[in-house]
């Protein structure tokens, strides 16, 4: 292969972009379920030929999926050369959740598609969407208290879905008999698929304006690139040991803690993560399998050095010790409904935590680190149908060197929102009384975390359960540098005229309620930065000012000397 100038190279660099972005695009709005439509959670992107290594993902995708859908590509690969003799046709599409083969929970549904050029396989093509519901003991699939993962819903092994272009309908058939509002699901499947038919347009257009052979140069070119460029990240870490830890709430069938200890080394051009002395595998659904802990380690990297171009060279300079006999290697059959949304987001904040000690001015603060999972299913005998209602919200981000953290930000293992209130109250019988920041959750700090939020969500109409997979009920996000930790997630149901909390704080399932009952969330807020006695008393009086916190909370938190004369 010859060298290619550096102007063919970025041209081809965004045009593989832009296939990932396209194919987001027309995955979002053809998808049926507000959670795909609205609050984007998904991703799309294109893998090498042979061991499914990532080579391009659309800036709309969520971040735990960068590592984990090259997992679920080289897992498809596999399949393929042990069970189709290593053929595959034009058109065939590979349906899979396997948490176990590169996957995270069973309700992220990939689809894998072969890319050929020319009658050649050049690279396969593949996404993730979130179905609502997979089966399993609850609506939505966020089992608190499974304890085998048959318990959380249909598990797909890599099966040809599509057929030279033509949908199984004896497979589609077994789909819609194992989960509910099944009649919605085929507008996602056709979605899914149609997002891929978009890439496989796009990437030969790019292919047939620059030539096979460039393409690929500029594929192997731009993973050495990014390889390089994060060895020069690494190097300007001191070189050292640095530790961290974070804790999960708790497994939602035993109520302990489970703690996750990161030793990181650094040494040249290269990071090794160690998370030996973890708890062991838990009999709840918090087990992590190893695709979603080395991804979330791979998203923790890049928040850290958000200007490395992603791509499979991003990662090279980063080695994991498998944490086998812990929680974050989970095999079968251990459940894992909340290792994405949750315990990833556990493993990224002791990696911050290791880190701030060795890069302060780079760091952060703890994010609030749940995606606060919320499924609410029932009848609505209005419109004569069930229905499946999950949610996701976000919480505050942690202080950092720079300023204060970011209010109601995602959370930290993707880019998705929570679909508009005016959305699901329109899809759902429901009703939110109340949607606002949670006042004081914001870690004290010399530079303070970001605030969660506070929801209510009353039933209008007819009898439904409700379950929740959350964490950070019983610490806050932690604090840096003499920051205090973040405000704490809280769970409570108003359930006629009684007052209901999770005995696990943040995890339960199969609560039931009625017209008129109540569920009221509040999320964390991030982490404090620095030492709350060194915060600007301007600052403060600004915080004051617009009600973020009360004089008291100012006195206990930040100090009495930091209250203007006027609030004292």
């Amino acid at each position: 292969m010859s060298a290619i100038d550096p102007v063919t190279l970025a041209v081809i660099q965004n045009g593989l972009d832009q296939v990932c972005n396209e194919m987001d695009l027309a995955f979002v709005r053809s998808a049926f379920s507000p959670v795909i439509s609205e609050g984007m959670d998904r991703s799309d992107g294109i893998y090498d030929a042979i061991d499914g290594a990532l080579i391009a993902q659309g800036e709309l995708g969520l971040p735990v999926f960068v590592g984990t859908m090259q997992f679920s590509a080289r897992a498809v690969i596999d399949r393929v050369k042990t069970h189709y003799d290593g053929h595959v046709d034009p058109g065939d599409v590979f349906i899979v959740n396997d948490p176990y083969l590169g996957g995270t929970h069973l309700m992220d549904v990939r689809f894998v598609k072969p890319f050929f050029y020319r009658g050649r396989l050049f690279a396969w093509l593949a996404n993730t969407g979130h179905w609502p519901d997979i089966g399993g003991m609850v609506p939505g699939g966020f089992s608190a208290s499974a304890t085998e993962v048959e318990q959380e819903g249909l598990r797909l092994p890599p099966i040809k879905f599509f057929k030279k272009g033509v949908m199984d309908r004896e497979i589609l058939a077994i789909l819609m008999s194992n989960m509910r509002i099944a009649d919605q699901r085929i507008g996602d499947i056709k979605a899914q698929a149609a997002a891929l038919d978009t890439g496989e347009k796009r990437l030969t257009a790019l292919i047939d304006r620059y030539g096979e052979d460039t393409v690929k140069t500029a594929i192997a070119e731009l993973r050495e690139r990014s390889a390089r460029q994060m060895r020069a990240k690494i190097a300007t870490i001191p070189d050292g040991v640095y530790e961290g830890a974070s804790v999960v709430d708790s497994d939602g069938v035993v109520d302990q803690p489970l703690h996750i200890k990161m030793k990181i080394t650094k040494a040249g051009e290269r990071l090794t993560f160690d998370m030996t002395g973890s708890s062991p595998p838990c009999r709840g659904p918090m087990n992590s399998v190893i695709a979603t802990t080395k991804s979330a380690i791979y998203l923790a990297i890049k928040h850290v050095f958000p200007d490395v171009p992603i791509n499979a060279g991003t990662f090279e300079p980063l080695d994991i010790v498998e944490p086998e006999g812990t929680f974050l290697y989970a095999r079968y059959p251990r459940p894992v409904s909340g290792c994405a949304a949750e315990v990833s987001q556990r493993i990224a904040e002791s990696v911050f935590a290791a880190l701030t000690k060795a890069i302060p001015d780079r760091l952060f603060a703890a994010p609030a680190g749940t995606s606060g999972n919320l499924g609410v299913g029932g009848f609505d005998p209005a419109r004569g149908r069930h229905y499946i209602m999950y949610l996701f919200t976000g919480g505050g981000y942690g202080g950092s060197y720079e300023g204060d953290g970011l209010s109601n930000g995602c959370s930290t293992i993707g880019i998705s929102k929570m679909p508009p209130v005016e959305v699901l109250e329109q899809y759902y019988p429901v009703l939110f009384e109340e949607f606002a920041l949670a006042e004081g959750s914001g870690g004290a700090g010399e530079h303070r975390g970001g605030f969660g939020i506070r929801y209510a969500i009353r039933i209008r109409r007819g009898e439904a359960r409700v379950s929740m997979v959350m964490d950070h009920g019983r610490v806050g996000p932690q604090g840096a540098l003499g920051g205090r930790d973040g405000g704490v997630n809280t769970v409570m149901v108003e359930q006629g005229g009684k007052i209901y909390r999770p005995p696990h704080l943040s995890k339960d399932q199969d609560i039931e309620v009625g017209p008129g009952d109540v569920v009221r969330v509040t999320t964390p807020g991030g982490g404090g930065y620095g030492d709350p006695a060194k915060r600007s008393p301007a600052l403060v009086e600004r915080d004051l000012r617009r009600g973020y916190y009360t004089p008291e909370q100012v006195r206990a938190l930040f100090g009495a000397h930091t209250l203007p004369k006027a609030a004292e």
